[in-house]
C-alpha cells in the first residue's frame, strides 16, 4: 500500500522514504523534501472557480511537483465537469499522477477520468464503524486521530478494507472541513 502524507502529518526526518510514498505539500515553495511531491490544490467542494484552481495547476508545475492533491473535491455528478477539466489541463502541463480526495465515496463518473481517488478521510473513531458501501480496492483512506497504540491495526484494517493508498496517524487535520455529501445523479 502506498503511503500518502496529508499537510497535516508530514513525517518525521528520521523516516526513511521509499518510491511508495507521496509527500502532498500545501503550497508552492516550500518544499522540504526531493521526494515525490504532490501539489495540494483546494477546491472547496467545488465552490472555487475554475481561473483560480487553474492558475494553481500553473504555479504547482512551475513548481516542480510531480502531480496533485485535488482536496475537499466535490463527490456528486454537478461538480465532474469542473474537475475533468482540471485534470485534463494538469495532464497537458505534464502532471499526470493526480489524488483526487473527497473523502467520501464519489459518483460513478469520476471513476472514468483516471485519478486515484480517497474515499474516506476522518477520524479513526468513524473509520472504525465506516461500512465502505460505495468504495473500490485500490481507494485510498485517509484516517486520523489513531491512537498511538491503535496504529498498527488501523494500518491493518486499512490492508483488510483494500485501500490502495493513504495514511493511519495519530496526527489530527487542521482543517475541521465536513465533507460535501456525495449526491446522486
Amino acid at each position: 500500500m502506498k503511503t500518502l502524507f496529508p499537510p497535516y502529518a508530514h513525517p518525521s526526518p528520521e523516516l526513511e522514504l521509499d518510491a511508495d510514498t507521496w509527500i502532498v505539500r500545501e503550497q508552492p515553495g516550500d518544499r522540504r523534501t526531493l521526494h515525490q511531491s504532490l501539489g495540494r490544490i483546494d477546491l472547496d467542494w467545488g465552490s472555487r472557480s475554475l481561473a483560480d484552481v487553474l492558475a494553481d495547476v500553473d504555479a504547482w508545475r512551475a513548481d516542480g511537483v510531480e502531480g496533485l492533491f485535488l482536496d475537499r473535491a466535490p463527490a456528486g455528478s454537478g461538480g465532474v465537469g469542473p474537475v475533468a477539466l482540471t485534470v485534463r489541463l494538469a495532464a497537458r502541463r505534464g502532471l499526470h499522477r493526480v489524488v483526487l480526495n473527497p473523502g467520501v465515496p464519489t459518483h460513478p463518473l469520476y471513476r472514468d477520468l483516471g485519478v486515484r481517488i480517497c474515499t474516506f478521510e476522518g477520524p479513526w473513531s468513524a473509520y472504525q464503524s465506516w461500512d465502505g458501501d460505495g468504495v473500490r480496492p485500490g481507494d485510498g483512506h485517509i484516517v486520523h486521530g489513531v491512537p498511538a497504540p491503535l496504529l498498527t491495526a488501523a494500518r491493518r484494517l486499512m490492508g483488510r478494507r483494500g485501500a490502495g493508498f493513504g495514511l493511519a496517524t495519530d496526527a489530527g487535520p487542521r482543517v475541521a472541513a465536513t465533507p460535501a455529501p456525495a449526491t446522486p445523479g
